[in-house]
C-alpha cells in the first residue's frame, strides 16, 4: 500500500508469494481503511468507517436481538477470556444506573504477580512481529469491536448511565475512530523509521562502508486506567497505540463499570490468539474503591507507560509521582462566552441541550456561562435576565419531557455525583440565606425525572448556579449536571476570566457565540495563548461538545485539564524506541 499521501509501506514487508501472518493478511483486508484514515488525518476532515447509527437496515439481521441477547445472558454469570486462566473470579460492584440493580458478573482478577508473569512470557514475540502485523491485528480487532458494537452498546449503558443512542455511537463508533486515529499515527511513526541503510565515508584517506540495521523496540507494559462514564473513549486509543508499537497492556476498568471493557479485552484477546500471538499481552485488572490495585500495577519494574483518565488528583499524582512516560486526560472548567448571536433562541436550545447531554458527565460539556449585561442581536439587545429566564426555559423543556429526558439525560453514572450536587445546592441555598450579596444561588435546582422506561433509573436534571464573576466556586470541575451562570460588567471582563480559567484551572472544550470578528479574533488569541481549544457559533453541530476523531485535536497538553492530546504524533512516538547495529565492510564486500 502506497498512496500518496498516505502510509509508506514498511520495507520489511514480504512479497506476495511467500508465506505471510495472519495479522499481514488482515492488514491487507484493512489496507483500504487504513488509507482512508491516514488521508482523512492529515487533511482533518470527517472520516469514520464505522456505523453511527443503529438503525436496522444498517446492520445484519438480528444485530441488535443478539446484543440484547448477550447482555441477558452474561448477567449473574462469569465472563471468561480476560485474564490468565488461573486468576480466582470476582464479583465487582457493578449496579445498572437504569435498573438499580447489581450486573452480577463475575471476571477473573488476576494478581499483579500473576499478570506480569503471564506477560512477560507474551512480550517477545510480539516486540519481534512487524509493524505492519502488529497493525493488522489492530485493524482487525477494531473491526471485530464494530461488528459487537450492539453488546458493547447495552454494557455501556447499564454501567456508565450513557442513554442508548449515546452508547452506541459514542462509546462504539466514535471510540473506534479514536482507536483507528491512534493506529494511523502509531504506524505512520513506524514507516518513518528505515530498517537498514549503507553507510559510506571517508576518513582520512580511508573510504569506509557501513551496514547498519535498525529495529523498534517497545518501551515496556502500558498500564491503561479507563474512567467510569466514558470508558472507550480514551481506553481505545490507548489500548491501539500500545499494541500497535508492541507494547503489552493492562486495563484496569473502573469498579463499577467493568463490563464493556471486559467485553472489549475478551475480543481483542480472542483476535490475538487467532493471529498465532499470546492473549495474555492484553489483561484485565480489577479491583475495588476500597482496595485499588493501579499503584502497585504501576509501580512495577516492567511497566513503561501509563494512560489515565480521571480525577485530576490522582491525575497530577501520576504525572508527578511516578517515573514513568504518562499520558493524563482529567478535567477543566469549559466556558461559553455569550457576547451576541445571531440567532439566539438556536443558540440557547443547543447550549441547554450540551448542558443536559448525558446529565453532564462528559468532559467536553459546558460548564460556566460568562454573559454581559447584553447580548447582541439583529433584533437589539437582549438583557442579561432575559437571556437567563430564556436559558433556564430551555433546559425545563428538555429536563420536563421524560421522553426527550431519557434521549438525551441518560442516567448518572454514580450516587456520589448526586449527593456532591445535594451539598453544592445546599451550601449555595444557605449562602444566599445569610448573606445579602452571596456568591452564589440556585437558579435551578436539580431534579430527578421519571424515566419512561427504566422507574428506578437514578436520574437527575441539571443544577444551574448564579456565580458572581469573581467568586472561586466555578473555577474547578464540578462532576454531574452543574453549570454556573455568570454575570460580568462586559464582554472583555469575560474573555478576560474564561481565558484565565482555562490556563490556570484547565479547559478541554470552550465556546464563544459572537458576531464581532475582531472580539472572536481576540478570543482565539487568548485562549490559544492559554492552551485551549474554543469553538465559535456551534449551533447546528448537534451537540455542540462534539468531537469528531481526524479532525479534532482532544485535549491540547498545554493547560491542567490533561498533558496528553487525543490524538497526535506524540502520543504515539514515544512508546517505541529504535535501537541500532552497525557493521564495517572488509576487502572485497567494501
Amino acid at each position: 500500500m502506497k498512496p500518496a499521501t498516505g502510509i509508506v509501506e514498511p520495507p520489511d514487508i514480504e512479497p506476495e508469494s511467500a508465506t505471510r501472518s495472519q495479522g499481514d493478511q488482515w492488514f491487507a483486508e484493512h489496507a483500504e481503511v487504513l488509507r482512508l484514515a491516514d488521508a482523512a488525518s492529515r487533511a482533518r476532515t470527517a472520516f469514520t468507517p464505522y456505523l453511527e447509527s443503529p438503525r436496522a437496515h444498517l446492520h445484519p439481521v438480528g444485530a441488535k436481538a443478539r446484543g440484547q441477547e448477550w447482555f441477558a445472558a452474561v448477567r449473574n454469570s462469569a465472563l471468561s477470556g480476560t485474564a490468565p486462566d488461573d486468576a480466582e473470579l470476582f464479583l465487582p460492584d457493578e449496579i445498572s444506573p437504569f435498573t438499580q440493580e447489581p450486573l452480577g458478573v463475575r471476571y477473573a482478577r488476576p494478581t499483579p504477580e500473576q499478570i506480569f508473569s503471564a506477560i512477560g512470557n507474551a512480550a517477545p514475540s510480539w516486540a519481534a512481529a512487524s509493524p505492519q502485523e502488529r497493525v493488522g491485528v489492530c485493524l482487525e480487532a477494531l473491526d471485530r469491536l464494530h461488528q459487537d458494537v450492539f453488546a458493547n452498546a447495552y454494557a455501556t449503558m447499564h454501567t456508565t448511565g450513557q442513554p442508548f443512542i449515546m452508547a452506541f455511537a459514542g462509546s462504539g463508533a466514535n471510540s473506534l475512530d479514536r482507536g483507528l486515529e491512534a493506529v494511523v499515527y502509531a504506524m505512520r511513526a513506524m514507516a518513518d523509521v528505515a530498517p537498514a541503510a549503507e553507510f559510506r565515508r571517508s576518513f582520512g584517506a580511508a573510504e569506509v562502508t557501513l551496514d547498519k540495521r535498525y529495529q523498534i523496540r517497545p518501551r515496556g507494559v502500558g498500564v491503561v486506567i479507563a474512567c467510569g462514564s466514558y470508558p472507550a473513549w480514551n481506553a481505545y486509543p490507548a489500548i491501539f497505540a500500545n499494541l500497535a508499537t508492541g507494547n503489552p497492556v493492562v486495563v484496569k476498568p473502573h469498579p463499577a463499570t467493568v463490563l464493556p471493557v471486559a467485553r472489549a479485552v475478551q475480543i481483542v484477546r480472542a483476535v490475538l490468539a487467532e493471529a498465532g500471538h499470546d492473549p495474555n499481552l492484553v489483561i484485565m485488572a480489577v479491583d475495588t474503591t476500597d482496595e485499588p490495585i493501579a499503584n502497585a500495577l504501576i509501580d512495577h519494574p516492567a511497566t513503561a507507560i501509563v494512560d489515565f483518565t480521571g480525577s485530576p488528583q490522582y491525575g497530577q499524582e501520576l504525572e508527578q509521582r511516578f517515573d514513568r512516560l504518562v499520558f493524563t486526560e482529567t478535567a477543566g472548567t469549559n466556558a461559553v462566552i455569550l457576547e451576541s448571536a445571531r440567532d439566539l433562541d438556536a443558540v440557547l436550545v443547543a447550549l441547554a441541550r450540551s448542558l443536559c447531554l448525558f446529565s453532564g458527565q462528559m468532559c467536553t460539556t459546558p460548564q460556566n456561562v460568562f454573559v454581559p449585561p447584553v447580548v447582541q442581536t439583529p433584533t437589539g439587545p437582549v438583557p442579561y435576565a432575559q437571556v437567563r429566564r430564556r436559558l433556564l426555559a430551555e433546559i425545563d423543556r428538555v429536563a420536563t419531557d421524560p421522553r426527550i429526558a431519557a434521549a438525551t439525560c441518560g442516567a448518572v453514572h454514580s450516587q456520589t455525583t448526586i449527593a456532591a450536587l445535594d451539598a453544592l445546592a445546599e451550601s449555595s441555598q444557605l449562602s444566599q440565606r445569610d448573606a445579602a450579596h452571596s456568591p452564589e444561588h440556585v437558579l435551578r435546582q436539580h431534579t430527578a425525572y421519571e424515566h419512561p422506561d427504566f422507574p428506578r433509573a437514578r436520574t437527575c436534571t441539571p443544577l444551574v448556579l448564579e456565580s458572581a464573576a469573581r467568586d472561586d466556586l466555578h473555577r474547578a470541575e464540578r462532576f454531574g449536571p452543574v453549570s454556573f451562570l455568570i454575570p460580568v460588567q462586559d464582554r472583555d471582563e469575560a474573555l478576560a476570566l474564561a481565558a484565565a480559567d482555562a490556563a490556570a484551572c484547565g479547559a478541554i472544550a470552550s465556546y464563544c457565540y459572537t458576531t464581532d470578528l475582531s472580539y472572536a479574533d481576540a478570543v482565539e488569541s487568548a485562549f490559544f495563548a492559554a492552551g485551549a481549544s474554543i469553538g465559535f457559533n456551534l449551533v447546528r453541530q448537534a451537540p455542540l461538545n462534539f468531537t469528531a476523531a481526524f479532525s479534532d485535536y482532544h485535549v491540547t497538553g498545554l493547560n491542567p485539564a490533561g498533558n496528553a492530546c487525543l490524538t497526535d504524533l506524540a502520543f504515539v512516538a514515544s512508546r517505541f524506541r529504535i535501537v541500532q547495529s552497525k557493521t564495517e565492510r572488509v576487502g572485497a564486500e567494501a
